[in-house]
């Protein structure tokens, strides 16, 4: 039995001070102090808060062999990024490259305490490729891990179809699969059709609406919106994660949550892409359906946090019109939707949930109680959020900011693998 003590816990919904947390793989026991009575491994992180894992409920592992990369690049819109530059580096990956973005990414979330990933992939190589990166991120770091193949029309359908397919059998706590699509405008109708008998019953993983292209090439071809499209095939199935929905109307946005689907959005991406800001009323359908993810820019979840709390408050012209209630609740919506996903409990410290948690060494200037507490979580400690310590399913990954895994090993391997991609282009 291994015990964290003398820590100030808070999950979203309690918060006490002066505790202990006993735990194996799941938690055991939480309390407070004055009635712990030792453990096999003591851990005492003095005063410092615990908190749950983080969740990135949409990002692409493989882009980050694109950091530092140089190659021609003058987009006009949309879709010149999209061509010049992703999907020029998705083309180039080999399994060799899958297994070390995966690593090398890993690594980098645990750091920024995400222990936690929904991941929409993308190779010229389907076949194989949802293992590697099980691999990488679940059997060798020992994150936690859901993941999928971006079906389109630029890849061969049917093989990709049989990679998310095969990857569907996995669940076992750590890793679980869905069914992957790129986006509408690079589904035809006959993909659809073949999607939609293959994975109808299976949770989808779609961008929708990324740009106002998206949604224009739809009405374009198929006289109707991306939502209505997908809903007209049977795919919008419960615990789908539709990514971005920045050009949706408040019809596709309840049908969304009709359908007991998720909305990931994505806000530091769409800054960089240029594409547009979420629309907080429009989503107000979903409130209780929205999650975050970052479309793999970047790793640092709680920047993505903070940066949609003033956004939103920007979008709806009001320094009160997005609140620190609502960013809580999209926070506890993606361990709503990773627990449903992976078939386990996560979110909460408390008896009977995976023990995944972070150490944040805070130690405030200003008084801090349960009720405002998520308010030094979301103005202080998401402001520079630097975790000591990394737990996932009962095991350090990072302990007093030392990585288990080897990184720099992990990086000097990286660095050739990912010259030999640029190289290729």
């Amino acid at each position: 039995m291994k015990a964290i003590i003398n820590a100030n816990v808070y999950d979203y919904s309690s918060y006490s001070e002066d505790s202990y947390i006993k735990f194996e793989d799941k938690i055991t026991e939480v309390g407070s102090m004055k009635g712990f009575n030792g453990a096999d491994e003591i851990t005492d992180v003095g005063g410092a808060l615990v908190i749950p894992g983080l969740v990135n409920c949409h990002t692409h592992l493989y882009s980050a062999f694109a950091r530092g990369m140089t190659i021609p690049f003058h987009p006009e819109n949309f879709m010149d990024i999209l061509q010049q530059l992703w999907w020029r580096l998705d083309s180039a990956l080999t399994g060799e490259a899958i297994y070390g973005s995966a690593l090398s990414s890993g690594i980098e979330y645990i750091k920024n305490g995400v222990t936690t990933i929904i991941d929409h992939h993308a190779s010229k190589n389907s076949h194989g490729s949802l293992a590697l990166i099980k691999k990488g991120v679940c059997d060798d770091l020992g994150m936690r891990g859901v993941f999928c193949f971006e079906t389109s029309d630029r890849f061969d359908v049917d093989e990709a179809i049989a990679e998310n397919l095969s990857f569907l059998g996995y669940k076992d706590g750590k890793s679980a699969g869905m069914f992957g699509m790129h986006a509408s405008m690079t589904l035809s109708d006959d993909t659809m059709k073949k999607i939609s008998s293959a994975g109808a019953k299976f949770p989808v993983h779609v961008h929708v609406a990324e740009s106002i292209d998206d949604q224009k090439d739809c009405y374009k071809k198929y006289s109707k919106s991306i939502v209505k499209r997908f809903s007209d095939y049977g795919i919008l199935n419960e615990n789908s994660i539709l990514a971005h929905c920045l050009y949706i109307s408040p019809m596709e946005s309840m049908l969304i949550a009709k359908n007991n689907c998720f909305a990931a959005l994505n806000p530091s991406s769409n800054l960089n892409n240029a594409v547009g800001i979420a629309d907080w009323n429009t989503l107000s359908a979903l409130k209780s359906n929205c999650v975050l993810g970052n479309d793999g820019l970047g790793f640092n979840m709680a920047k993505e946090y903070q940066t949609f709390l003033f956004l939103m408050r920007y979008r709806t012209g009001s320094p009160v019109g997005f609140g620190n209630d609502e960013l809580k609740k999209m926070i506890e919506n993606s361990y709503t939707l990773a627990s449903k996903l992976l078939g386990i409990k996560l979110g909460k410290i408390s008896c009977g949930y995976e023990a995944d948690m972070l150490v944040l060494p805070y130690f405030p200037f200003t008084p801090l109680n349960h009720g405002n507490v998520f308010s030094h979580i979301s103005n202080g400690i998401f402001d520079s959020f630097r975790p000591t310590a990394v737990v996932v399913a009962g095991e350090f990954l990072m302990k007093n900011n030392r990585l288990r895994a080897d990184e720099a090993q992990i990086n000097r391997n990286s660095v050739i693998i990912a010259q030999k991609v640029w190289d290729s282009l």
